[in-house]
């Protein structure tokens, strides 16, 4: 198996610092379907009190939380941006995580996006990549 190796430099105590300080997330590209990658995980982070706003515009509604149709129609502040979409799709909701404030932009297994993480970078964000949050969360934290 080969192991991408994560290109954002963070430490596993960079990594835990994050994820204790941060309790706000919008998670982008939210299912309500349980066997999508995006849903147990969500369902994950609300198990463990974190407060996550799904974000999907083709749903109303995910795991009975309202789901909004971008990062900025979030009424809360939002601390990570967690991404689950294709990479063509990473720069527009970084470019949301920057208007709204974001901390973190979090780009799971497979949305990671060489421009979209170096503009995420140079607007002062921490950028996450090659990564999943609930496996980071689990490993670290427990």
């Amino acid at each position: 198996m080969v192991r991408i190796m994560p290109v954002d430099r963070l430490t596993d105590d960079d990594v835990r610092e994050i994820l204790t300080k941060y309790k706000k997330i919008a998670l982008v590209g939210a299912s309500p379907k349980p066997e999508r990658d995006s849903n147990e995980v969500m369902r994950y982070l609300l198990e463990k009190g974190y407060e996550v706003y799904p974000v999907n515009p083709r749903y109303s509604e995910v795991l009975g939380r309202r789901c909004y149709p971008s990062v900025l129609d979030i009424p809360d502040e939002v601390e990570i941006v967690d991404l689950f979409v294709r990479p063509e799709f990473a720069r527009d909701y970084v470019e949301q995580a920057i208007k709204k404030g974001a901390k973190v932009v979090w780009f799971q297994f497979g949305t990671y996006d060489r421009e979209a993480f170096r503009r995420a970078k140079e607007a002062g964000l921490t950028a996450v990549a090659h990564r999943c949050i609930k496996q980071e969360h689990a490993r670290l934290i427990g």
